[in-house]
């Protein structure tokens, strides 16, 4: 396929595939947080377990770990333009059985097909995009995808609070079918068919032991508190079929010589180290505004269109300290860039410790602004940490894993602290309400108390119950931070990403 010389000089068709890939990664990335402010609407429509909540995104984000590292090979194989519309069509049709569930099972079942679509659509998106571009420009187009994605997952809980407020919930999932449908038809039109000239081989058996071992462990954290841990029969298989696939997948590596991940990547110390720091901001990326919103929606009594509102500072400091990041002269040491960002992290979840049932709006904004910009810069920072002592051979391959370890922290992320939220509320409520009867309550107010004052108490108790287990995990994320800053110190200086 031709290639443009200039941004100012493409063709029609190529500002289409462009256009198309960016839609592309802006809707497959706001279909994660879509839902976030409407969860009230939805498990009260769904009826929905509290512990049942947390799946709604684990599961979308799971399964797109699952199905990314098959993107590349599919395209190669049978065309990318084949395989990004079938995509395309599979993730319209999981838009309209989540708009259409009925029951929470088939809700997360039509989320799960989502995220397998979206793994596929996220790295397709970008190739296309960087192949419609001219070579001058693919760091500049790099650069827009992602800022693409982030305004995806960081816009979706400002636009699906409005949505739901006015238009109901399902109308988070319908929205996505229009632009679904251009994006169909725009690759159907510019798009040429393109397939690698060699087959190549797929390592199937390191992506299904991969695969059990993710699968088993997401299970196991998304299920265990209902099914009271090992207590469970249930949870001793998912444990035993997480453990049995991480060991085979590591028993694979170590033996076998080719497979879908390049042994060389595991040989950068940069690349390596800066992939864990990466899954520890995922792990704080997406759990804070899964934490967030319900805490303005069902302790607060914000309504979900403010609930949404609320996030976008966040949102814009976070994309802001990004875009100002990758502006920074290459003379200054990249590695000072990671340790700022940490900084900022661990100084805004401090402050979110600080949050209190009678605070107004002020201190959510304050600490998510300082924490969005520290991910900002962090993300900026890690990323030419990584590349830049990588072969040039490794980065496609690189490009996945890195991404993978954030979308697999923001997935393990969600999923614990979810579990650490209710064993901490349900603890902070036993102590607090421990007391709680007729003839104690009595004897301190002095005199009688009815039993629906008594209940009304309670829901006060449970309030502040609830809050003292988000904070807990605000401190979770902050201790997590903290945990992986050491590696900085490990980093070579980073040298110009040729």
């Amino acid at each position: 396929m031709s290639r443009s010389p200039a941004l100012g000089d493409a063709t029609d068709g190529h500002r289409a595939i462009m256009i198309a890939a960016l839609l592309t990664a802006y809707m497959q990335a706001v279909n994660i947080s879509l839902p976030n402010a409407a969860l009230l609407y939805i498990q009260g429509a769904l009826s929905m377990a509290d512990d049942e909540v947390g799946w709604i995104f684990t599961s979308y984000i799971a399964a797109s770990v699952i199905t990314v590292p098959m993107a590349r090979w599919l395209a190669g194989r049978y065309g990318r333009k084949l395989v990004f519309q079938l995509s395309i069509a599979a993730f319209a049709v999981g838009l309209v059985l989540a708009a259409r569930a009925g029951t929470p099972l088939q809700f997360i079942a039509a989320r799960v097909v989502q995220g397998a679509a979206a793994g596929f659509l996220g790295p397709m998106s970008m190739a296309i995009l960087l192949d419609a571009s001219p070579p001058a420009r693919q760091a500049r187009f790099s650069l827009v995808w992602t800022v693409t994605v982030l305004l995806g997952l960081l816009s979706g809980p400002s636009i699906g609070g409005w949505l739901s407020e006015y238009h109901g919930w399902p109308s988070l999932f319908y929205i996505s079918l229009p632009i679904a449908a251009f994006i169909f038809l725009a690759i159907e039109v510019t798009l040429p068919e393109k397939k690698a000239e060699q087959k190549l081989p797929f390592d199937f058996f390191g992506l299904t032991t991969l695969s059990l071992g993710v699968i088993g462990l997401q299970t196991l954290l998304d299920r265990g508190e209902r099914m009271e841990w090992f207590n469970s029969a249930e949870i001793w298989a998912e444990a035993a079929v997480s453990a049995l696939g991480f060991y085979l997948y590591l028993v694979h590596v170590l033996t076998t010589k080719d497979h879908f991940l390049d042994k060389a990547l595991f040989k950068d110390r940069n690349f390596v180290l800066s992939s864990i720091m990466y899954f520890a901001l995922g792990f704080v990326l997406l759990p804070t505004i899964a934490l967030t919103s319900p805490m303005l929606d069902e302790i607060l009594n914000y309504p979900a269109d403010t609930t949404g509102y609320m996030a976008i500072p966040r949102s814009l400091a976070l994309v802001g300290a990004l875009i100002l990041a990758g502006r920074l002269p290459q003379r200054i040491d990249n590695r000072l860039l990671v340790v700022g960002g940490i900084v900022l992290i661990v100084y805004g979840n401090w402050r979110m410790l600080g949050y209190s049932p009678l605070m107004d709006w002020r201190p959510v904004l304050v600490a998510g602004v300082v924490q969005g910009a520290g991910l900002g810069i962090l993300m900026q920072a890690l990323t030419k940490t990584a590349f830049s002592t990588l072969s040039p051979a490794l980065r496609p391959e690189g490009a996945m894993l890195f991404n993978l370890s954030r979308l697999y922290g923001s997935t393990i992320g969600i999923a614990l602290v979810i579990v650490f939220f209710y064993d901490n509320t349900q603890a902070m409520h036993l102590a607090l309400a421990k007391d709680l009867t007729p003839y104690r309550v009595a004897a301190h107010v002095g005199g009688s108390i009815a039993v629906p004052k008594l209940a009304m108490l309670n829901d006060a108790i449970t309030g502040q119950a609830a809050f003292v287990g988000i904070i807990g995990q605000f401190e979770v994320m902050m201790i997590a931070m903290l945990i992986v800053s050491p590696l900085v110190l490990f980093l070579r200086k980073p040298r110009p990403i040729e």
